[in-house]
């Protein structure tokens, strides 16, 4: 069946699904392969008007993987595999977008998607065991499942700043950048945050900008990409090897390659550093996944690792009082969300690079000008707001998400979100979440962890379908087990006193204080958690409540309910 990717409405008989998918980026576009080989009847919405999710909307300079590109792609096909050449160890975002394209193209993935079709609202049919979703042009889909493939990081976030709006010049947040060519040469460039988007694009338009000044609230802990070319011969050896490369992903707390080791005490200190060399000029996350366990769990390792890093940064920024401004002091190595970067640090040997300290001189307001800080006003052509997302549980908040008896999602995750694996939430019957809140989707190579989510979703409706079950809802004890064990792992390591995404912090979110700590990711490592789940399904789903289409029948008769076929 081809649906409809223009704006028009669809006939009557195609505004109901057996599932909807929600959004079309890469957990996205494997759910509706998966969904579509199993013989369901499903389409993807998707709010922008071609899919590719954060590499449809992420096209600002410097923009690329951070996981090597061979262990970001899918690995469910072996055509695929041999058919798609990466041309670059940590693939730029034009070239990801091309591969999406072509993943989608190859399986005839695009006549399943509807596009500019924004989810403004979902609201559960308990007569009925459906959800409608109501789309930005007012019109109404239902769906008897709901497959949410929202994406972490895909809801911006912008600072209040007083006199936005008044700027005379051109502004924007690094999501949001434009499709067509931003002049930048002679310009003078004003970025707002150091984070990992800013890091990219800070090192990429330096040297193409007359000006650049950085308004740094806090730094991050930031170590070298080590990007390069992938060769022919290369590419022939990583397609020969890619069942010993997805092995070795699946067997490792994260999700790569690099293979975390213990014995940090065991080692001399000098021994320490002479590996920490050695990871420092290797690729990708070699310095944090490929490095002492020990580091994320004792404070006095990590303190030396951290001093390491900060030793790195000293020698590689010219100006002593600059360097000190871009080392952390709020929080060690590897307790929060670590940027790559590329000669990001010699950035601020050029002239034409001013780091400004905005956790000194706070940002008073933006002019028609440029930017008033408290102690200076910086007269400026082009703002890049680089500050952030509302990770994570963002994406679900801005789509009013009502459930049982009315009840809204986001008042329900108001103090942190409350998941059954990731998977599924108490009181959002039919509702599957895939890189949802409490999986490992946050925390470790995100393909890799939304393959595993999108095969066990499937397995599951696939088991509804042949039981006959129309209604399915976690169990709020099992909901709260679990959320214990995200607990448990979240507090034994030292990030539990980060102040990053991780933990739900940013300063530009409302009600997302340091103090609240939100539990929202699973820290316990890809092997457990996809062991957890895989358990779940071989058990028969205990945790879950589920109910046959004959009893919902039963019920409706019983109270004159008519209930949709």
């Amino acid at each position: 069946m081809t649906i409809d990717q223009g704006n028009e409405a669809e006939p009557d008989e195609q505004r109901h699904r057996d599932v909807v998918v929600i959004g079309a980026g890469v957990s996205g576009i494997y759910a509706i392969k998966k969904l579509i080989d199993a013989g369901f009847d499903a389409q993807v919405l998707e709010a922008d008007e071609d899919l590719g999710g954060t590499w449809y909307r992420n096209r600002y300079p410097g923009c690329r993987f951070d996981s090597e590109s061979y262990t970001y792609g899918y690995s469910f096909s072996r055509e695929l595999l041999d058919e798609w050449n990466w041309t670059e160890r940590f693939s730029p975002q034009p070239e990801n977008l091309r591969y999406l394209n072509f993943v989608a193209d190859k399986f005839d993935l695009r006549r399943h998607m509807r596009f500019n079709a924004q989810v403004t609202s979902m609201d559960w049919d308990e007569a009925n065991c459906l959800w409608h979703l109501t789309l930005g042009d007012g019109d109404v889909v239902t769906a008897r499942f709901v497959v949410a493939s929202l994406g972490p990081l895909s809801a911006p976030t912008l600072p209040a700043l007083d006199g936005m709006d008044d700027f005379g010049g051109t502004s924007f947040h690094s999501f949001h950048w434009p499709k067509d060519p931003v002049e930048l040469a002679g310009k003078r460039v004003g970025v707002i945050g150091t984070g990992a988007t800013g890091i990219q694009i800070i090192a990429e338009i330096a040297d193409k900008v007359a000006e650049l000044k950085v308004f740094q609230r806090r730094p991050n802990w930031s170590t070298p990409l080590n990007n390069g070319p992938i060769s022919t011969e290369e590419m022939s050896e990583i397609r020969r090897r890619y069942d010993d490369i997805f092995a070795a992903c699946s067997a490792t707390p994260g999700g790569f390659e690099h293979q975390p080791k213990w014995g940090f005490w065991d080692k001399t200190q000098d021994e320490r550093r002479a590996l920490w060399d050695e990871l420092y000029e290797e690729s990708g996350f070699a310095i944090l996944a490929a490095n002492f366990a020990e580091i994320f769990l004792d404070e006095d390792a990590n303190r030396e690792i951290s001093e390491y890093i900060a030793d790195r940064i000293r020698q590689r920024v010219d100006n002593p009082k600059v360097a000190e401004k871009l080392i952390p002091v709020d929080h060690g190595f590897g307790t929060q969300r670590l940027p790559l970067e590329t000669s990001y640090f010699e950035t601020y040997n050029r002239d034409n690079v001013e780091l400004v300290d905005i956790s000194e001189h706070s940002i008073e307001a933006v002019t028609t000008t440029g930017i008033r800080t408290a102690a200076d006003h910086y007269d400026l052509d082009v703002i890049v707001y680089a500050t952030g997302f509302d990770a994570i549980t963002g994406a679900y908040d801005r789509i009013g998400i009502h459930g049982v008896d009315g009840a809204g999602l986001a008042d329900k995750w108001s103090e942190g979100p409350r998941t059954y694996m990731g998977l599924l939430t108490s009181g959002f019957p039919n509702l599957l979440m895939v890189a949802g809140p409490q999986s490992v989707s946050g925390s470790t190579n995100f393909p890799r962890a939304i393959e595993t989510g999108v095969e066990w979703v499937t397995e599951l409706l696939c088991n509804l379908r042949d039981q006959g079950i129309v209604r399915v809802e976690a169990e709020p004890e099992a909901e709260q087990e679990w959320l214990g064990e995200v607990v448990k792992a979240h507090e034994r390591l030292l990030l539990r006193r980060s102040k990053g995404w991780f933990t739900g912090y940013n300063a530009n979110v409302d009600g997302h204080s340091e103090g609240t700590i939100r539990y929202q990711a699973y820290f316990g490592g890809a092997p457990r958690y996809t062991r957890r789940i895989a358990e779940v399904a071989a058990n028969g789903y205990p945790g879950l409540n589920m109910t046959p289409s004959d009893d919902r029948l039963s019920q409706a008769e019983a109270s004159e309910t008519e209930v949709r076929p």
